[in-house]
């Protein structure tokens, strides 16, 4: 099923106007997730809103936004009124400035999205703001509203399309100073920071998303299928101590030495995974747990629970008893 689009209007420069949607860029639905369920009857915890002094749950239409001014006061404030003063941009980005990316600080980077073309007209428009932008190697700074509030956006060129990033206001960025003022000014010698740059060199390579794996999100799905098989869940021993840092000297040497060690083995998991071929990218890791509970509910997890004891009967009487196989990652 295709995404739905968080928001859908028009982009304009100056005269320059066509229909846009914007889709969220990442997701999280891929991850696994929990909901919190009663222990004793195994039932999923449903919340309530209620009202804090007198505990009578409160409907969604008698549920209004309130600005907290006292303990007991609060200034009500509607949906229409929220909606009002919106302005304009509520179905309009308009691209107010062009900057250069480098003067954009990271810490006011928020979140992605992609910004498309909306049904078969204004292609060209679109176009000709992207190339616009891209001729000139800037970023587009525009303004959006999404959920009532008006945001800053960061539009530049991603192959055919729009990339849009949404940017921090100056007042939700913390300044540096007050984490900062206590550090101290060390003098360091030549020799370390030659050693330090060797480690780096080492390390050094090209930037490969793909090659990255959630270690955690890979052993809640192992977890989850070993729980789920039946199989007997051991505790992981406790990791070993790296010892002591006589000084810093010896820390870099002791690693530059590692890293020497471990160069070989980590050249062969690199190019192992490069060799792996990719599966689709709508798997992701969750396919390893769609039987779990399907959209037939209770009844089809039920079947499902059946039908993979049956399995592991059958096989235990025909094979060797064997560890689980571990969950494999999609990707």
């Amino acid at each position: 099923m295709a995404p739905r689009a968080n928001w859908k209007g028009f982009l304009r420069l100056s005269l320059v106007t066509c229909p846009v949607a914007l889709y969220p860029a990442t997701s999280d639905t891929e991850k696994v997730s929990f909901n919190q369920i009663n222990r004793k009857t195994g039932h999923r915890i449903k919340y309530l809103k209620v009202d804090a002094e007198t505990g009578d749950e409160v409907t969604s239409e008698d549920i209004v936004k309130g600005y907290k001014v006292d303990t007991d006061t609060y200034i009500e404030v509607t949906k229409d009124e929220l909606d009002d003063i919106a302005l304009d941009s509520t179905h309009t980005i308009d691209i107010d400035e062009f900057v250069p990316k480098a003067d954009i600080d990271n810490r006011y980077l928020i979140r992605p999205y992609y910004l498309v073309p909306d049904g078969k007209v204004g292609h060209d428009a679109y176009a000709v703001i992207r190339e616009t932008i891209r001729s000139m190697d800037k970023v587009a700074i525009g303004r959006v509203v999404l959920t009532n509030r008006e945001h800053i956006i960061a539009l530049e060129p991603l192959e055919s399309g729009l990339m849009g990033t949404l940017l921090r206001y100056p007042y939700e960025v913390r300044s540096e100073t007050e984490y900062f003022d206590d550090i101290q000014d060390v003098k360091l010698t030549r020799d370390m920071l030659d050693l330090a740059k060797h480690i780096v060199e080492k390390k050094s390579g090209a930037f490969e998303p793909e090659l990255f794996e959630d270690h955690y999100e890979t052993a809640l799905i192992d977890l989850i299928n070993k729980k789920r098989s039946g199989a007997p869940i051991t505790a992981k021993a406790a990791p070993k101590s790296g010892g002591n840092v006589i000084n810093l000297m010896d820390a870099l040497k002791k690693s530059i030495a590692n890293e020497k060690d471990a160069a070989p083995a980590a050249k062969v998991a690199k190019e192992a995974a490069k060799s792996k071929k990719p599966k689709k990218r709508v798997a992701g890791q969750r396919e390893m747990l769609l039987p779990i509970a399907g959209k037939g509910g209770k009844d089809a997890a039920a079947k499902t629970a059946t039908r993979e004891a049956t399995r592991e009967t059958s096989k235990k009487a025909d094979k060797p008893v064997r560890a689980p196989a571990r969950a494999k990652k999609a990707g």
